[in-house]
């Protein structure tokens, strides 16, 4: 494998080869371009959540039976709960067959990123939310500062060895969020050199850390992830936790400018601690085409057992916007004010993930 690189964020130049950037249509789905409006999908509630009378039900929905008539919620009978568990069952399975049919065909839609908003609805979010919820009890605050729609540009730190806190980002906008959003990360050129991971980083909307990809979500008014720590955030040692590595050259900051995109630090604690790197075997690094590889008290001592994540407790922070629609349409181009304002976002970063270090009773609580 070659040196693993990251492409600037703030590089205006195309992205590289053909074989690091995402392809843009993948499987026999039918493709979703430009500003066109994606087929709508079920939005996955939580257990027990209710239903809003006034909902109309879609095909797809969970409460659709085959023959396409809508099954009341609760199923009226002499035994009761039974039938009415009865009925779940067949509901689930109907939708079950029907999403399979649908792959099978290839009757869905992919952006031109290789997003699958389906897929990533049904299947890799219900994946991801037994980890976020039951193993590192996620807590999510000031959700409310992410816009209902438009485009916006969410700014975090970045931990952990691995890049599970971009994960649990993203399952925490798509499910605490009231527009039920879904967050677009952008990921280094090593994320789409990996097998098997490449594929599900295109499936989930990942796409590659570069301005061009940027802007063009922005412009199709998508909610846009970074984390401008890259590989100094994610690979740092243990011993400089929760301190924020340099955040580049400010390139997130021109390309919100260019749109009047406002931008929402987000402070996430609980990552630092799931694999605490005490040392890096730079010489293996090297050889395996890693940007880092991490020694921890388990791994790799304990083999595969020791890629398993501490039970951390987490809390994601959303803070407030910070506007960048009043400025003029040159602002993108001066170095002094997208140095202000990128100081500006990494302080507010800084001082929230102190205050909620002061408030953690303790790591695993």
């Amino acid at each position: 494998m070659a040196d693993a690189k990251v492409i600037p964020f703030d590089d205006d130049r195309s992205r590289g080869s053909a074989a690091q950037r995402p392809p843009r249509r993948r499987g026999t789905g039918s493709r979703r371009t430009g500003g066109e409006q994606p087929v709508p999908v079920r939005e996955i509630r939580g257990a027990g959540e209710a239903r809003d009378p006034g909902e109309v039900r879609e095909a797809g929905d969970l409460q659709a039976l085959p023959g396409g008539a809508a099954a009341p919620d609760d199923v009226p009978g002499p035994d009761g709960e039974q039938r009415a568990g009865a009925g779940g069952l067949e509901r689930r399975i109907a939708s079950g067959l029907a999403f399979l049919r649908r792959r099978l065909t290839g009757d869905y839609e992919v952006d031109d990123f290789g997003y699958d908003e389906e897929l990533t609805d049904q299947v890799l979010m219900s994946l991801l939310r037994p980890v976020y919820e039951k193993y590192f009890r996620v807590e999510v605050k000031g959700v409310e500062n992410i816009p209902a729609d438009g485009g916006a540009l969410i700014v975090a730190n970045h931990s952990g060895t691995l890049p599970l806190d971009g994960l649990m980002m993203q399952v925490a906008v798509h499910d605490h969020h009231p527009a039920g959003r879904h967050l677009r990360l952008l990921a280094a050129d090593l994320v789409f050199v990996l097998p098997v991971v490449n594929e599900l980083a295109r499936k989930l909307g990942h796409t590659l850390a570069c301005a061009e990809d940027a802007e063009r979500l922005l412009e199709q008014g998508e909610l846009v992830g970074v984390m401008p720590e890259g590989f100094k955030g994610i690979g740092k040692p243990f011993s400089e936790r929760y301190k924020l590595q340099r955040f580049g050259r400010g390139g997130f900051v021109s390309t919100a400018l260019r749109h009047g995109a406002p931008i929402i630090p987000c402070s996430i604690v609980g990552a630092e601690e799931i694999y605490p790197m005490l040392g890096n075997a730079k010489t293996l690094a090297r050889v395996l085409g890693f940007p880092y590889f991490p020694l921890t008290p388990t791994f790799p001592w304990l083999g595969p057992l020791g890629a398993v994540p501490l039970p951390t407790k987490w809390t994601i922070q959303f803070g407030e916007p910070i506007p960048t629609d009043g400025y003029p349409p040159e602002a993108a181009e001066d170095p002094m004010l997208m140095f202000n304002l990128t100081d500006q976002v990494r302080e507010q970063i800084q001082h929230t993930l102190y205050k909620l270090l002061v408030q953690r009773r303790s790591v695993f609580f």
